[in-house]
């Protein structure tokens, strides 16, 4: 999960996964090199957190909490 320390919708998202007890990783996109364009590659050349990436290697930009669950 891609991530900024100020979006709003990162810090809601994460509380609704931990509520779920669906484990993810954090990555800071201003504090790990080179994670902005990972981001980048998935949303149109974009910054756009929370980005997911899931298991198989698809992304969701935003996603809520029941599109995480059916895609895992």
């Amino acid at each position: 999960m891609f991530t900024t320390n100020w979006c709003g919708y990162c810090r809601n998202l994460k509380k609704r996964l931990d509520a779920e007890g669906i484990g993810y990783q954090e990555v800071n996109i201003e504090e790990v090199p080179g994670t902005a364009a990972i981001v980048e590659s998935f949303n149109g050349g974009n910054q756009t957190v929370p980005t997911l990436i899931f298991p198989d290697g698809s992304a969701a930009t935003n996603p809520r909490i029941d599109e995480v669950r059916s895609r895992l």
